[in-house]
């Protein structure tokens, strides 16, 4: 099947690094496994940061006029150039998409949408129009396929009957397979580089650094880990943003001459400090689900967070790491502390995480769920009846 790719965030495309680029390209990349044709339909950006109705208005015209341009393109086209599906990833009221619901009404082809959502309180308000935009395009799709039971209850309020999916948050394990796999070497080039001590234990934490919610997870970090000081171990910051100032200042308050800064990594840099870690931590304070767990996990290290929105479908509480009521600074410090006295419980939990990542939450796993989803569309059904 032949589908057309779209995310009106952040394209795939685009030229800074960020977990929704890096969730689009894997999504093509699990389409394609699935066995798809898959093409970029747009690069357009449809996102309104500052609540501007006068911007998402003009968003909106483009939008759809674009989508209008596309679709009489493609009927121009030899049947085998048309799409017979269109896919959009990240649609929500700061970017809604203009561009598929005109374009596959103009096809007659299916609308799939992976991880919408849907905030009721932004009616009426700066953003009215992405919202508004944001439910119509809901209602239309064919198929929502969620990333956490907590999006899949929110959108059966507004959602067609019977069109919401779980299709699980997901990654290639190799890279950090492989990263586990040369541990001692990793650790070892990491405690010359930032004079660490290979014999204590080593806390990561990976996030951008910026004001709103990661800002609020680093404050909480910083207070657990304030809780903690008379046991011996490091912090591993790697990350960056216009907020690093202020996360030095918290962690440098709180836990002095215990954190070491990475700065920004690459995959490959983040893997290698996964696999040479011995605990994750993070509060995720808000948190859609939280990429970066997952990635910890796929290399064998049990995670510390909090169970908040979309966190308990990517760490599975006592069997991959631990997890928190959500806001609950002394419970997450008690569980840090219960993995930091415990080399053997870290060991098989990240043991268990490394499993569960490979045979649960890999790009393969993915892929097949996908392939299931999407063949369970009528219209998909029946132009797989007609092609055999």
């Amino acid at each position: 099947m032949r589908i057309a790719f779209y995310a009106p965030l952040k394209p795939p495309t685009h030229g800074t690094p960020s977990g929704d680029r890096r969730v689009a390209r894997l999504l093509m990349a699990a389409l394609e496994q699935a066995g798809h044709r898959v093409e970029l339909a747009s690069t357009f950006r449809s996102y309104d940061a500052g609540g501007d109705a006068a911007r998402q208005a003009d968003l909106r015209a483009r939008g759809m006029a674009l989508g209008g341009e596309l679709a009489a393109r493609w009927r121009a086209a030899a049947a085998a150039a048309r799409p017979d599906l269109w896919f959009t990833y990240h649609v929500y009221y700061k970017a809604p998409d203009w561009l598929g619901p005109a374009a596959c009404a103009s096809l007659d082809i299916p609308y799939v949408i992976a991880e919408a959502s849907h905030a009721p309180k932004r009616a009426g308000g700066p953003w009215d129009i992405g919202h508004r935009g944001t439910l119509e395009a809901v209602g239309r799709a064919d198929l929502l396929l969620c990333p956490t039971h907590d999006d899949m209850q929110t959108l059966r309020e507004v959602a067609p009957p019977g069109r919401v999916a779980w299709l699980p948050p997901f990654l290639d394990p190799a890279p950090f397979r492989a990263a586990a796999g040369v541990r001692a070497a990793a650790r070892a080039r990491l405690a010359r580089a930032h004079g660490l001590d290979a014999g204590q234990p080593w806390v990561a934490a990976v996030a951008m650094m910026r004001a709103g919610d990661k800002l609020a997870s680093y404050r909480s970090l910083a207070g657990a880990l304030g809780r903690l000081r008379e046991l011996p171990w490091r912090l591993l910051v790697a990350g960056d943003g216009e907020a690093r100032a202020e996360v030095r200042r918290l962690l440098d308050d709180s836990i002095p001459r215990r954190a070491a800064w990475l700065g920004a990594l690459e995959e490959p840099g983040i893997a290698e400090l996964y696999a040479a870690a011995d605990v994750c931590a993070w509060p995720a304070v808000n948190e859609a689900y939280g990429m970066a767990m997952l990635e910890a996990q796929a290399a064998g290290l049990p995670v510390v967070s909090c169970a908040t929105r979309g966190v308990p479908d990517v760490i599975e509480d006592g069997r991959t790491g631990l997890l928190a009521p959500a806001g609950d600074e002394a419970a997450f410090a008690a569980r840090l502390r219960e993995l930091l006295l415990d080399p053997g419980k870290r060991a098989r939990l990240g043991a268990a995480a490394a499993d569960f990542v490979a045979a649960e939450r890999s790009l393969q796993a993915a892929a097949a769920r996908l392939r299931e989803r999407l063949a369970a569309i009528p219209a998909v059904a029946a132009l797989g009846e007609r092609a055999g």
